[in-house]
């Protein structure tokens, strides 16, 4: 393979896994072993790097190893994207199914891994080490069925083979809505429009199964709008009853229904008739987002994602539960909206606002302290009020313009101008805009010698950029985490908490760990986990958990003597918190005895048990990991203790033995 071939099959590897790691919230049925399989293909980013930055040719087997690697990959990804987007339905009613094809995607990406030639690759021990472990996993790896996934697969199939039994069914549907988390209304628009694309994909003849997966669906949201409807004390949420209840209250004083939130249009606030789903899952009333696209828009007005689709999926759900609650609350459906009537909430930027923003970038370009300072602040606001004028200004040029003031000696005009790129950096289109003009240099400049309300807004820039995985190194590299860290250290509360989001995001990136621990941030993370009041403990855990994988990480936090703070959060801290505490713990007692002694004997057991009880579902695993650790080393002392005991009885044992013979 030549270099460039190895390059860019290593950088196509590199961006599968970019993919499989933004995949997240997967069905609760396949819940643990698909998080398990992206986190272990996550772990094979440094191989990939070291690969790609490699200046030695790849043997033939290796080659062809790698693109064996990568179509297993694909198929993961799209093992992974089903378990995040698929039908919660058909993964219980087709378990086997599903577990057969995980079991296919592990062998596949087992046998590619097992093919690679590490020993005649310049890779580091410590990769090695670590693919070794990922490959020794995926040999392990079984797609196992829990006991209440047995039961829930049961109780799926009495109802999908049309059990006759009013009374079971009721029962069988509560249990349903409650496992499969279908007790809400996005909860079922997700699920509706799940089976929707089933159907889709089989170009329009989806099968009996589909068909019966679409009526088991319909009996489960009938199921929850009238529980919703009969309960009095309802619990808020995503759910119809808070609204039912409010429903009922204003009934009872002559005043009219409140329209649920989730039934009015993001775009006009009124009640939706003809219900549409976008590519980004968002719903909007048809006419109204119809109008948004043919005004030039490509993005998703609520969420401001670029829409990778202008197709409008018709909301089943969503319409069949407006129609019911009108029923029951006596209210007329209401008519479609005119398609005369102009929509303000979607107009896009006016020819007046343009000729302002081209004539801003004139005075930018003026050379005038005074023109350049009022133009860049009035571009910091416009950029701050709508996204039609964060695109406008982009378009127009003003990214480069901008960036140039950066390093200007004015303080206000730099503050404005780093100020500016954070607003224009919401637009998901001028992220790549704004590194590729060059301004992450600029951006630390700021951050190290701008205002104080420079530098936080330099930090926030900095953040909102890094959402972008590639940016992630262009940023570290940059030298931008030792300001960093010194504004987590010296900032005002704002300024901690910009400073805090940006490290955290910059070290999910392995290779900015080193340069985080480097800067110092571990110390500062403490004292900012003891500060009384500080307001900063959620951070500081959450940042010490990225670290704690990093050998460096995990050494600096040893060595600030983090366990008992640890232990103290584990047992009185929030659920997020403990969890963090646990997964740094967790770090932090791999193969080092001296720190699993030190909670053991500053009482973690006792919070632990709690912690695996009650928890998170992260700190629950992360508080069982603890206790088998916790549990092995008390076994090993009492081993040993047993040991010395006998030891120290032999003398007396032999000379006993002397005197009989």
């Amino acid at each position: 393979m030549e270099d460039d071939n190895k390059a860019g099959t290593a950088e196509s590897l590199i961006d599968l896994v970019n993919q499989i790691s933004s995949i997240s919230d997967y069905r609760p049925t396949v819940k643990k072993e698909y998080c398990n399989l992206a986190r272990r293909l996550k772990l094979l980013t440094p191989l990939f790097e070291e690969i790609r930055d490699s200046k030695d040719p790849l043997p033939q087997q290796t080659s062809n190893a790698l693109l064996q690697l990568k179509e297993a990959m694909e198929s993961a990804m799209d093992l992974l994207r089903f378990g995040s987007e698929g039908s919660k339905i058909y993964m219980v009613i087709e378990r086997d199914q599903i577990i057969n094809k995980f079991h296919e995607v592990t062998t596949q990406l087992e046998q590619a891994l097992a093919g690679i030639s590490y020993d005649k690759l310049d890779i580091s021990d410590e990769v090695t080490e670590q693919v070794e472990l990922v490959l020794a996993q995926f040999r392990r790896a079984k797609g196992r069925v829990d006991p209440a996934d047995a039961e829930l697969h049961e109780d799926l199939l009495s109802l999908y083979n049309k059990s006759n039994d009013a009374a079971t069914d009721q029962a069988v549907l509560r249990r349903l809505a409650e496992k499969l988390q279908l007790i809400g209304i996005a909860d079922l628009t997700q699920e509706s429009l799940a089976l929707h694309e089933m159907v889709i994909a089989s170009d329009g003849d989806p099968g009996a199964s589909i068909e019966k997966m679409s009526m088991l669906l319909k009996r489960i949201k009938d199921f929850v709008l009238t529980e919703n409807l009969d309960k009095d004390d309802n619990v808020g949420g995503n759910s119809l009853s808070s609204s039912c209840c409010k429903q009922a209250t204003n009934e009872k004083n002559h005043q009219p229904p409140v329209i649920p939130d989730d039934f009015r249009c993001p775009i006009s606030l009124e009640l939706m008739q003809d219900p549409v789903i976008v590519s980004t899952g968002q719903t909007y009333e048809r006419s109204c987002i119809k109008k948004w696209l043919e005004a030039g828009h490509g993005t998703c007005p609520k969420t401001q994602q670029t829409l990778s689709s202008t197709v409008l999926t018709p909301n089943y759900v969503l319409r069949s539960l407006i129609a019911q609650w009108c029923e029951a609350n006596g209210v007329e459906p209401p008519k479609r909206p005119s398609s005369s009537r102009t929509d303000k909430s979607a107009s896009a930027c006016s020819p007046a606002e343009r000729s302002k923003i081209e004539n801003l970038l004139r005075k930018l370009t003026s050379g005038n302290p005074e023109d350049q300072r009022s133009a860049a602040g009035e571009i910091r606001l416009l950029a701050k009020r709508n996204a039609d004028n964060r695109v406008a200004i982009a378009e127009a040029g003003a990214i480069p313009l901008l960036v140039g003031l950066l390093c200007t000696p004015d303080s206000r005009v730099q503050e404005h101008a780093v100020t500016a790129l954070l607003n224009l950096s919401i637009c998901e289109n001028n992220k790549g805009s704004i590194v590729s003009s060059g301004a992450v240099p600029g951006i630390v400049h700021v951050l190290k010698k701008g205002s104080m309300e420079a530098r936080e807004n330099a930090a926030a820039t900095l953040f909102s950029l890094s959402v972008i995985d590639e940016n992630k190194v262009t940023i570290g590299s940059s030298g931008a985490i030792p300001p960093l860290v010194t504004l987590l250290s010296e900032g005002t509360q704002r300024g901690k908490k910009d400073a805090a989001t940006a490290l955290f995001n910059l070290c999910i990136y392995q290779g900015n760990k080193g340069k985080a621990v480097r800067a110092g941030v571990v110390p500062t993370l403490m004292r900012l986990l003891t500060e009384p009041g500080g307001g900063m403990v959620d951070e500081a855990l959450a940042i010490l958990a990225i670290l704690a994988s990093h050998p460096d990480g995990k050494a600096a936090i040893g060595a600030a003597e983090a366990v008992p703070v640890l232990v103290e959060v584990i047992r009185n801290g929030s659920p997020r918190n403990k969890e963090n505490a646990a997964a740094v713990l967790v770090h932090l007692c791999n193969g080092d005895q001296q720190y699993i002694a030190q909670a053991q004997e500053l009482g973690v057991m006792g919070p632990l048990l709690e912690l695996a009880q009650h928890g998170t579902d992260r700190g629950k695993r992360k508080a069982a990991q603890l206790l088998e650790r916790m549990s092995r080393f008390l076994e090993q002392q009492h081993e040993d203790e047993e040991f010395q005991t006998q030891t120290e009885l032999l003398p007396s044992i032999n000379t006993t033995t002397n005197l009989d013979s």
